[in-house]
């Protein structure tokens, strides 16, 4: 036995009579320099989160809704001082053009819906897109067109006699110089051949290259003067001026296209009213697809409007919203899960909720493209005007009959 065992036995015989007082006066006793041989341990821990199990037992137990919580609405008390500007499109034989009807939009002096006993006087128009040379379509939208994919001129009728279009859209892809680079000259004669074959106002849009679409849309401007085409659509990158002379003096319309920018879209207006009056102007402030960005549409759109009805006179202009872009949602036409349903029903509907988000946030023109889509927002749009319940059962989307 070394002198330090013998030290320890010592020190423990001292401790052993008192340890249990001790413990009994402050329920804890706490060593130094001790060192515990242990064959096993066993810890005890508190028990702090309930079991899932029991979480689960009492959730199933809990009593489900079976309806909708009633709250009552009180319209809120807000005045708008300002009207947004009337904007007429096409123009008939007595007005100095050839359509069989024109199309007024904008006028409104509320919010969508926001007001009782208020009214906006002109519905919002939708128009079918016409494209110019044939290019890649969502399946789901190829098999409505399919016989007309090269061929405008009978896109066109096809648009306005079985789908009912109160406008077409024509986009001149193919005057892109990446792609036929078409002569305006050639453009110009699509346009005139359109107006010949259907009688609603149309629109014509360009390729998105800022000079090319400047030339083509001086002369096609001058051919159907008067005609009150919606041209679609100057930029800040563009000669505004140009442009604006060749709307104005030929008694066109321009959409005013901005990116998802308050400001942007006030700068391109002030621009534009050094040249053209507010009644041939109307502004796309761009449309990002339900999925890609559609609340940032939605929200910019809706200050826009806001800021038109209360006074401010540079953005006091009918809104335009190019809703074919749900199209560009990959979820909208790809092959996904079978959770995600058919994309012949998919596809629409993605269309669909994409231009009725924007239809609450105040656009007065819409660019779409499948059927059924443009008439499930048509008929939410007459419920609307008319003050009437939504229609009383779903369509049976795949199978819908469109023009009847």
């Amino acid at each position: 036995m070394d002198e330090i065992t013998s030290r320890l036995k010592d020190a423990l015989k001292k401790i052993q009579p008192n340890i249990f007082d001790t413990l009994s006066r402050y329920q804890e006793i706490e060593l130094h320099d001790v060192e515990l041989e242990i064959d096993e341990l066993e810890l005890f821990l508190p028990q702090m989160v309930r079991p899932i199990t029991s979480v689960i037992e009492e959730e199933t137990k809990r009593k489900k809704p079976t309806e909708l919580i009633q709250v009552s609405y009180a319209p809120p008390a807000v005045k708008y001082n300002a009207k947004i500007t009337e904007v007429i499109l096409g123009a008939t034989k007595a007005e100095g053009g050839s359509r069989d009807r024109r199309l007024t939009i904008g006028g409104e002096t509320s919010p969508l819906l926001q007001l009782n006993g208020v009214s906006n006087p002109h519905p919002p128009v939708i128009s079918l897109d016409v494209f110019d040379t044939k290019i890649p379509l969502a399946k789901p939208v190829k098999a409505h067109f399919s016989d007309v994919l090269e061929d405008p001129v009978s896109w066109a009728k096809l648009a306005v006699e079985k789908f009912n279009a109160e406008m077409v859209n024509l986009h001149l892809v193919s005057i892109d110089p990446m792609v036929k680079d078409t002569t305006p000259a050639e453009a110009s004669k699509t346009v005139e051949n359109i107006l010949q074959a259907v009688k609603v106002p149309i629109a014509v849009g360009g390729c998105g290259d800022p000079h090319k679409d400047l030339q083509v849309f001086e002369r096609i401007a001058e051919v159907p003067k008067g005609e009150r085409i919606l041209f679609n659509s100057v930029t800040l990158d563009m000669d505004i001026r140009r442009m604006a002379e060749a709307i104005r003096k030929n008694e066109h319309v321009v959409i005013a296209f901005t990116p998802m920018d308050m400001n942007k879209a006030r700068e391109l207006n002030r621009k534009l009213f050094e040249h053209l009056p507010p009644e041939q102007i109307v502004i796309d402030t761009t449309t990002a697809a339900l999925g890609y960005g559609l609340d940032y549409a939605f929200t910019t759109m809706e200050r826009t409007r806001l800021a038109g009805l209360m006074g401010d006179a540079e953005l006091a202009q009918p809104m335009a919203s190019g809703t074919t872009n749900a199209w560009a949602a990959r979820e909208a036409w790809m092959k996904m899960p079978p959770e995600w349903g058919p994309s012949e029903l998919r596809g629409p509907i993605w269309e669909t909720v994409t231009a009725l988000t924007l239809l609450l946030a105040g656009v007065d023109y819409f660019m779409m493209m499948h059927p059924a889509a443009v008439k499930t927002v048509k008929d939410v749009i007459k419920s609307i005007v008319e003050k009437r319940e939504m229609i009383d059962r779903p369509y049976d989307w795949t199978r819908i009959r469109v023009g009847e």
